[in-house]
């Protein structure tokens, strides 16, 4: 049995990808930093909890990282832990740093230390790029990210292509655009957006306040972009992969999108707040995912509508 170890997994895609592997037979062990107190509601969710192992870690911290290692012995890892939310990371760009470009770091210097067997792929983000001018971004893009998330992020793709290059071992970096799902927390703007649109739907005559809704992001439906990073594992030679839909909408289309699900005119509900708007933005996000479709087989289906029409199904109806 194939033995995955999956740091994050309570997050989003760590839940989504613990429920793939299961499906595929593996053993799956997460990761949290307290796994005795971590309630992984996610897993509880998706009921699989019962049939994943939980262990402490500390990505930050070498010591912790290399005794899981050594006792859960994974065939593969999974790195998607590290602080989450470009907006959060304005307000704690130390921890941001450490928790990610650290603590990729960390997990690159022991899967070398115990004879550069395992298998790693690690969350990079297309935040890395910052502003393309509109241009599609695929692998060879250069990056010039625009806030501390990406900054780290940035760090913890190149630490894995010198590991790569310099050691030879099997280190992949999933370059992944905005992908989303019911179990986003509502601090990310689409659950937010979902949340208070199906409240207006059930009688609230709230005003839902957003940020800059003129930028334009390539939305994903994240179910799907947990086989790209678990396809990138199966391939014969370690790669970078993009993973998007190829396709990009602006945040007013995506608030549309959710209300018009709902059967609301999201106009006389949504209003901007300038208290809302980051230091720096990124304006349009547009992507090239034809490697993943090339070389793997991997297309995203669902496109930005399906996710808002999805996500605020999911909502209302208290499912996934």
């Amino acid at each position: 049995m194939t033995t995955a170890l999956i740091c994050g997994i309570s997050g989003q895609d760590g839940s989504y990808l613990a429920q793939l592997l299961l499906e595929r037979g593996y053993r799956v062990v997460g990761t949290s930093r307290d796994a005795q107190m971590s309630k992984f509601g996610n897993l509880l969710r998706l009921g699989i909890r019962d049939r994943v192992e939980v262990e402490s870690m500390s990505l930050t911290d070498f010591r912790s990282v290399i005794q899981v290692l050594t006792k859960v012995e994974p065939d593969e890892i999974y790195n998607l832990g590290g602080q989450s939310s470009v907006g959060l990371s304005f307000e704690q760009p130390v921890e941001t740093l450490a928790s990610i470009a650290t603590g990729t770091l960390n997990l690159l210097e022991a899967v070398r230390f115990l004879g550069g067997k395992i298998k790693l792929y690690n969350a990079g983000s297309s935040e890395c790029f910052g502003d393309t001018s509109g241009a599609p971004a695929d692998e060879t893009t250069p990056f010039r990210p625009r806030s501390p998330y990406a900054v780290a992020k940035s760090a913890a793709f190149w630490e894995v292509a010198n590991y790569r290059e310099a050691y030879g071992l099997f280190a992949c970096s999933g370059i992944l655009f905005n992908h989303e799902s019911p179990l986003r927390p509502e601090r990310f703007v689409t659950q937010k957006i979902v949340a208070a649109a199906c409240r207006i739907a059930g009688g609230s005559d709230e005003i839902l306040e957003l940020g800059n809704t003129s930028v334009q992001r390539d939305w994903g439906w994240a179910p799907e972009y947990v086989e790209g990073m678990y396809l990138m594992l199966q391939q014969d030679e370690p790669g970078d992969y993009v993973l998007a839909t190829g396709k990009t909408s602006s945040l007013e289309e995506f608030v549309a999108a959710v209300f018009a699900s709902l059967d609301l005119d999201w106009r006389d509900r949504v209003k901007t707040n300038p208290a809302f708007f980051r230091p720096t933005d990124i304006a349009i996000g547009r992507s090239n995912p034809a490697k993943a479709k090339r070389v793997m087989g991997w297309e995203a289906k669902y496109a930005m509508a399906d996710v808002a029409r999805m996500m605020a199904q999911a909502h209302r109806g208290g499912g996934d």
